[in-house]
């Protein structure tokens, strides 16, 4: 039930940013950036814990929507990887009557559609400072594991997308900094913390969620 609430409050929202940008745009009303960044993964197993960060990647296309002189709506599709390790007992596809702790990888691949707002400071020098509140929704078209027991391999590039929930829904929260390179160019660099809040399992007895931290790097046009 809080999710849904979340969820219906959040498009509320931006349903009404979407209205004042309609009735009444100003100059510069629209932004289009590419973004190429790392991500920093890591996984909280039910059945299990969570071993560190993994490395991912996430590059495509930003667009800012402005509706007001400092606030905008901003969303984007990348094709964003988040990696994590864990060590699970008897994950999916491994089960049997036997306890035992499998050493997992995690190399998920997804399309991603951020439906966030941002707000902007007025310029400070040579720069403009932002943060940024919004709905993640992810939709999965790659699933691979790595998996090791007792220090031996068991399988590497494990196909697991059937094993996988399609959509995957976060909380993102963000902050960074943009300047300008010229009148029409700028550059925006910060960090985004992605929490994600949907089981990514398609197993009912074998919850598991996926989080990130983006180290954004933007170029708007």
């Amino acid at each position: 039930m809080k999710k849904l609430l979340f969820t219906l409050v959040f498009f509320c929202l931006t349903g009404s940013a979407f209205a004042q940008w309609q009735n009444g745009p100003i100059s510069n009303d629209f932004r289009l950036g590419l973004t190429a960044h790392p991500t920093f993964g890591w996984l909280k197993p039910e059945n299990g814990k969570g071993e560190g960060t993994s490395l991912g990647f996430s590059y495509g296309l930003l667009g800012d929507f402005n509706f007001a002189e400092n606030y905008s709506f901003s969303t984007g599709l990348t094709i964003t990887t988040i990696n994590g390790k864990s060590t699970e007992i008897n994950p999916p596809g491994f089960t049997g009557d036997v306890a035992n702790a499998y050493k997992l990888k995690y190399k998920l691949q997804y399309i991603e559609v951020p439906l966030t707002v941002k707000l902007r400071t007025s310029k400070v020098g040579q720069m403009v400072w932002y943060g940024q509140f919004g709905l993640s929704n992810d939709f999965n078209i790659g699933a691979k594991q790595d998996v090791e027991l007792s220090g031996r391999k068991v399988a590497e590039d494990r196909n697991i997308k059937d094993l996988t929930n399609f959509y995957r829904a976060g909380l993102i929260l963000g902050a960074g900094g943009e300047f300008d390179l010229d009148s029409h160019t700028s550059v925006a660099v910060g960090l985004t913390f992605n929490n994600g809040f949907t089981d990514i399992s398609d197993d009912k007895n074998h919850s598991i969620r996926n989080h990130y931290v983006g180290l954004n790097l933007a170029v708007f046009f």
